[in-house]
Order: structure tokens, then sequence, then C-alpha cells
């Protein structure tokens, strides 16, 4: 669990850091980087599960710095991708309203809310009624499907390339 933790803690801080660096070129299209991570994450979701399976397989009788280090960044990519969505959202919010605080409260507000909802969600019902796989396939789903539609939005604010 230590190893997860750490891995996750991590990547969200390393893809905050990357995702504020991003953000920083005004002429970085930022709702398509944001659409490009939000696919790349679901994606992700739905290979996941086998992934896990197969690298655990592969490091059930290694040494265990080698389990560790392929724990560690299984966890620490899909994190970092993660960690980098609010502070480019941040910054998309900031160039359309040109308000910090309020840009970083709503943004945050959001973020926050849509995560304990979804935990609390993914916890007492899908993962009983859908089991783990479907469940997964589920929100890798949502994740494509956040993506597609924020790219389709950024059309609308001629952010396309």
């Amino acid at each position: 669990m230590t190893i997860v933790v750490a891995a996750f803690m991590l990547g969200l801080g390393l893809g905050s850091l990357a995702g504020g660096a991003l953000s920083r070129d005004s002429r970085r299209p930022l709702l398509v980087v944001f659409a490009s991570i939000e696919t790349a994450l679901g994606l992700f979701g739905f290979v996941s599960l086998e992934l896990f399976h197969f690298v655990g397989r592969a490091t059930a009788a290694g040494s265990g710095l080698t389990t560790f280090l392929s724990t560690f960044a299984l966890i620490l990519v899909p994190t970092a991708l993660m960690g980098a969505t609010l502070p480019i959202l941040v910054a998309h919010s900031v160039r359309r309203i040109r308000n910090v605080g309020q840009s970083v409260g709503m943004l945050y507000f959001v973020n926050t809310l849509g995560s304990a909802l979804a935990g609390f969600t993914t916890a007492a019902y899908l993962l009983g009624i859908l089991g783990q796989q479907r469940t997964v396939a589920v929100a890798a789903s949502l994740n494509l499907l956040v993506g597609a539609g924020v790219f389709l939005a950024s059309r609308r604010f001629g952010e396309t390339s």
C-alpha cells in the first residue's frame, strides 16, 4: 500500500508540475491538451487490469526491487496524467474569464466534489453491481467521453491545433 500511495501522490505532484509548465504557453490549445490526456487515461483504463495482472505475474518470482519499480511505474504514469489536468483547466479558465480566484475555486470545487461522488458511488454501488472489470470499463468510457466532448468544445473555442 505504501508503494501505491507514494506513487499516486508523486504522480499527481509531477503531473501538476508538468501541467503547469504546459499551460504557461499562451499559444498552446489547452482544451486539446486536456482532451488528449482524458483520452489517454481512458485508453489506459481499458488495458489497465490486464496490464496489472501481466506485471503481477511477470514480477511474482522477481526481487522486491523489481516488484517495487514495476508497481511504482504502473501507478506513476496515469496519475501524472491525472495530476496535469487541473492546472491545464485552471489556465484555460483564467484565459477565458480572467479571474484566477474564481477559476481555481470553481475547478477545485468541481474536482473535489466529482472525486468524492465517484469514489463513493464506485465503492458503494458499482463494484458490487458491475464487478471490477465492468466498473473499470465504465470509468474508462467516461474518460473517453469527456475527451471527445472537450475536443468538440475546443473547436468551438477555436483551439483545434
